[in-house]
């Protein structure tokens, strides 16, 4: 079960007090206040580069689960990854050489700060935060997994949307030099997700850096991947180079490739099965083939926090 509550708490007023930006950063701060992007908080993230670079002044989130986190073997082996192929081990084996670094993100839309920012920049004056999130994957399995991340609201308030930016859009990159799964025609590439801005705007929404307290390994979704608990896996776009504020409803992967099966909204919800399969029950990753299956929960279990962002919406029909 969950051991937190839902929480109205600012991202900057969680934030230890200790951590402080030191004088480089202080400067390089300075210099992004300049350009016109920077963000109010007591702690800078820095992203090393490197195979399981360590990160640095990670704080533990009040949000997280009280559950037994999965291994870092679990997490890190067995992947949806579409670019890199369609077996759980493709993105694993097939992801080792991609280069995630160094990295651009393009911020377009209905937004004051558009523009295209490097990675280090785009991230740098945010705090870091460890969440221990459940994930739900759409074919009946789960794992428990400590993400390190930033709360997407924080960055999304310093974007400044106007009053006409109803939904967020994100965009991976298309790369199939680097990414071999591009090569063919499973899915209609570039991959694209898309949230409601109440959605995007929720606490427990964050773009992940990280996992395991060090950087994100590349079949994860290096640089920097969305991490939305509450919903099915797909939604959890990975090496997002884009990101769009828009006034209507964005057309999105999945929701292209079987619309029958796959909606915008993706909450886990156990009363509407997938069109192949139940959605009732789970099977929780790193258990054993022979593992006992359990209840899924609704919302994957952040009901409380999460329910009141889809009042009078027919959870069956916009699945």
């Amino acid at each position: 079960m969950l051991t937190s509550k839902p929480s109205r708490i600012a991202s900057s007023e969680i934030t230890p007090r200790k951590n402080y930006l030191n004088r480089r950063a202080f400067l390089e701060g300075s210099a992004l206040a300049a350009a016109g992007f920077v963000a109010p908080v007591a702690a800078a993230a820095v992203l090393p580069t490197g195979d399981r670079a360590k990160l640095k002044d990670v704080s533990e989130s009040p949000l997280s689960t009280g559950e037994t986190v999965n291994s870092y073997e679990d997490v890190t082996t067995y992947n949806n990854f579409y670019e890199f192929g369609t077996g759980k081990g493709d993105p694993y084996r097939n992801a080792q050489d991609f280069e995630p670094r160094p990295w651009t993100l393009e911020v377009a839309g209905h937004a004051e700060r558009t523009g295209t920012f490097q990675l280090e920049d785009f991230v740098k004056p945010y705090a870091l935060e460890e969440r221990i999130y459940r994930m739900r994957c759409v074919e009946a399995w789960s794992m428990v997994i400590p993400w390190v991340g930033i709360p997407l609201a924080s960055i999304i308030r310093e974007l400044k949307p106007t009053a006409s930016a109803k939904y967020v859009r994100f965009e991976t990159l298309k790369d199939p030099q680097q990414m071999p799964g591009q090569r063919s025609r499973v899915l209609n590439w570039p991959y694209r997700e898309g949230l409601t801005m109440a959605e995007a705007m929720h606490p427990l929404t964050i773009f992940a850096v990280g996992l395991y307290g060090e950087v994100l390994p590349n079949q994860n979704g290096a640089p920097l991947r969305l991490v939305v608990p509450w919903k099915y896996g797909f939604k959890g776009i990975k090496s997002i180079v884009k990101i769009e504020f828009v006034e209507k409803m964005p057309a999105t992967t999945w929701a292209m490739a079987g619309p029958r099966e796959y909606g915008f909204y993706a909450n886990v919800n156990p009363e509407v099965d997938h069109p192949r399969w139940s959605q009732a029950r789970e099977r929780r990753i790193g258990g054993g083939l022979f593992a006992s299956k359990q209840p899924t929960l609704m919302f994957n279990g952040y009901a409380d926090q999460v329910a009141s962002l889809y009042e009078g919406l027919n959870l069956r029909r916009n699945f």
